[in-house]
């Protein structure tokens, strides 16, 4: 073992969160040590955001061409799913993080390979290098866990032997399954069933146990998104889970051997398919991709030491110190504290956590504090159509005991979704609450949405008065022209 090594600071992870913190650190002085097992860049980067996001555009660029006359003439023959994975290889550095590391390093942040552990010491951690080389870390100030999460696989009968694809085997496919059978009907099972569907697969089929797809949205998404998918030939199968999960031998259309997922209704749910009126049965394809949830990376990280329970999320307070461990020097952001298992919010957290531990304070004066973690996380679907959302859907706002006013409108009734396409639908949303006179939800659906709804977080964020909303003037002829609409049908 070698000797032990002293820095101001040690994070666990080289993720985006992970990264946001020691390079934040480091700008304000700190020596930051950052320990990393696998890729500089993380899930996001090789396995996540960036190759999901890869393969879908394709498909996306093609519907969208489809629906503008003159331009869908020219669109002829099928996807080159070849091509989108090159690209995809090219995007992601080609699973190398040789073009990440300098991000790092240039700022004097020293990278260490290995798994870390907490050695139950107060700011100690043990690095095991994958030659089986250990040393010791010990931090002057804080240690930061920014593990992130791995894919949750349920315990159905036969499925972790037949070897699931989960987010990491689909982003990184090397071929188009001819059948694919997804678990899940969140976003990343929504946006990977129609990816594989339109860059080839002839039959996919999306099951969700809940009454509906993107259950955490508003109603209406799910809904529309469900329409969408049987259009593009996605057989939906809702208020269905499997039950058990069998591969066959190989065969020549099979290089794996076939899958067949055995299927049942869930209890106290509309089940069924698509044009069935059974929840039950069994699909055969050549893939089975789960994608029903998350579990954090934490299971190996020597919590017990600090008195934590390994395998679980870490509960932080409202400046990510973990809860339970004394003496104020660990903390946990990203996916591994729970609070919102989105890259951008764990980027956010980790700026406020490097922010509290060198003491930084903001114009006021005051400590940096986390203030809109729970407020407004915005958060993209990248189907077709997308759905774009922040704060609380209407659902959620009257469970917390507000009292809103919700108000909606076509996303397709403008002008300037009329120059964008034919046949472009959609809702779009605002969520009011009518004590404050302030947004406290958003939701928009349609074609590029994304780019919509970064204003109705800085509505939240600001607290900003409708009534000042009003004088925020859309541009003609823009899709954010919904902004006047949804104002108009609130009143104004």
């Amino acid at each position: 073992m070698d000797q032990d090594a002293q820095v101001d600071v040690i994070v666990l992870g080289a993720g985006p969160a992970g990264e946001n913190v020691a390079g934040r650190c480091a700008d304000a002085g700190l020596a930051v040590t950052v320990v990393e097992r696998e890729l500089v860049g993380g899930e996001c980067s090789y396995w996540g955001c960036i190759p999901s996001k890869t393969l879908i555009r394709p498909g996306e660029v093609l519907a969208a061409a489809r629906r503008v006359p003159g331009a869908a003439a020219a669109v002829t023959g099928a996807l080159d799913a070849a091509a989108v994975f090159a690209r995809r290889d090219r995007l992601v550095g080609g699973f190398s993080d040789d073009s990440q590391v300098p991000w790092l390093t240039d700022k004097g942040v020293t990278l260490v390979r290995g798994t870390g552990r907490l050695t139950g010491r107060p700011r100690q951690v043990e690095v095991t290098a994958a030659d089986g080389d250990r040393r010791v870390l010990t931090a002057s100030r804080a240690v930061v866990v920014a593990t992130g999460s791995r894919a949750t696989v349920p315990p159905i009968p036969g499925l972790a032997d037949a070897e699931p694809w989960d987010n990491r085997s689909a982003t990184a496919a090397r071929s188009v399954p001819r059948r694919l059978v997804v678990l899940g009907g969140g976003a990343v099972g929504a946006e990977l069933a129609q990816a594989f569907r339109r860059l080839g697969s002839a039959e996919v089929t999306l099951v969700e146990g809940s009454p509906r797809l993107l259950a955490r949205e508003e109603e209406f998404a799910g809904e529309q998104v469900r329409a969408a998918f049987e259009a593009d030939g996605i057989a939906v199968r809702l208020g269905t889970r499997a039950v058990e999960v069998r591969r066959s031998r190989p065969g020549p259309e099979a290089p794996r051997g076939p899958v067949t997922v055995t299927l049942a209704g869930v209890a106290g749910t509309q089940a069924g398919a698509a044009g069935s009126d059974s929840a039950g049965g069994t699909v055969v394809a050549d893939e089975i991709l789960v994608a029903v949830g998350r579990t954090p990376a934490t299971g190996d990280l020597g919590l017990a030491g600090v008195g934590l329970s390994p395998g679980r999320f870490i509960e932080v307070d409202d400046r990510f110190l973990a809860v339970g461990v004394s003496g104020g020097w660990l903390y946990a952001v990203g996916d591994v504290c729970g609070r919102a298992l989105l890259t951008h919010m764990g980027k956010y957290q980790a700026r406020i956590v490097a922010d509290v531990i060198t003491g930084r304070r903001d114009a006021a004066g005051e400590p940096a504090r986390d203030v809109a973690d729970n407020v407004a996380i915005p958060r993209v679907t990248f189907t077709d159509p997308q759905v774009s959302a922040v704060g609380l859907t209407e659902r959620a706002a009257r469970e917390a005991g507000l009292a809103v006013r919700a108000v909606s409108v076509a996303t397709g009734g403008v002008a300037g979704a009329s120059v964008r396409g034919e046949g472009i639908t959609g809702t779009s949303k605002i969520v009011v609450d009518e004590s404050r006179r302030v947004l406290v939800g958003a939701t928009f659906t349609g074609p590029d949405t994304q780019e919509m709804v970064h204003a109705a977080t800085v509505a939240i964020v600001g607290a900003v008065p409708v009534e000042r909303l009003w004088h925020a003037v859309p541009s003609f002829p823009t899709v954010s022209e919904v902004w006047l609409r949804l104002l108009e049908e609130y009143g104004f």
